[in-house]
């Protein structure tokens, strides 16, 4: 049984001492709680890292990070490596958001060779993939979905080391969701074409999370979706009470 994840993506938010207050009070939580068969993931700034894998050791939070080079080290100033993060126990990692495709022209070869150095440093990769309102209004969302599975993962296998999140970009950050159906249609659909490339225990075992507008309000209706495994979540993960909310929410599911 695959379990359920609250992810929440931090992107570029949250001061120090708001960093620090909130993984004090979900390490109270975590520890007099726990969370069964929901994994509960942040993905801080890279600055907030030690903070984060702190909680971590102390309780099952993991820790993901947002952004990841394609090289392993060097005089790229700025940039954070597989190698590093791995050093500091951290255990996944965006690759392919929509921001980065978006506003830092991500090409589908330059995620590919991020997974590629990801899984050298025995990172899991969560793969972001999705579609655009004009892409999904003119009846390409399967299309543009598969293309970006296919150019992101050429030439690698997998095997209990990837996630995936389904982002349709109109509903990033715009309010907007899809509906639960429309999500578990793309979730369906690549959970068939990874049972397709690499086999039927594979796609079974895949998590598979939805990102997009995610919040206490819809999370139940979109986790009783059968190929949805949790949600890749922004805004509404910047607020312990709100994220404490989704784990709960998620624990009834």
């Amino acid at each position: 049984m695959r379990k359920i994840y609250i992810a929440g993506n931090w992107k570029m938010n949250l001061t120090f001492q708001a960093a620090d207050d909130f993984f004090f009070h979900l390490a109270e939580y975590l520890q007099s709680t726990g969370t069964g068969d929901v994994q509960a993931l942040i993905c801080p700034p890279f600055t907030y890292m030690e903070l984060a894998t702190d909680t971590a050791d102390q309780t099952s939070l993991s820790i993901g990070a947002q952004n990841v080079s394609q090289y392993d080290n060097g005089a790229f100033t700025g940039e954070i490596s597989a190698d590093i993060l791995s050093s500091m126990d951290v255990e996944y990692c965006l690759v392919g958001h929509s921001e980065r495709r978006q506003i830092f022209q991500e090409s589908d070869s330059l995620i590919n060779q991020k997974i590629q150095k990801l899984r050298k440093y025995f990172l899991i990769p969560i793969l972001c993939v999705g579609e655009s309102l004009s892409e999904r209004e003119s009846g390409k969302a399967v299309e543009v979905v598969q293309n970006q599975l296919s150019k992101c993962l050429e030439s690698i296998e997998i095997d209990n080391d990837l996630m995936i999140a389904y982002e349709p970009v109109w509903a990033i950050g715009t309010g907007k969701t899809a509906s639960p159906q429309q999500a578990e249609e793309i979730h369906k659909m690549i959970r068939d074409w990874i049972a397709a490339k690499y086999g039927e225990q594979v796609a079974a075992d895949l998590p598979i999370l939805y990102g997009g507008s995610v919040n206490p309000a819809n999370l139940a209706e979109l986790l009783a979706q059968p190929d949805i495994d949790g949600g890749l979540i922004g805004g509404a993960s910047l607020d312990i009470e709100s994220y404490i909310k989704m784990l709960k929410i998620a624990q009834k599911i």
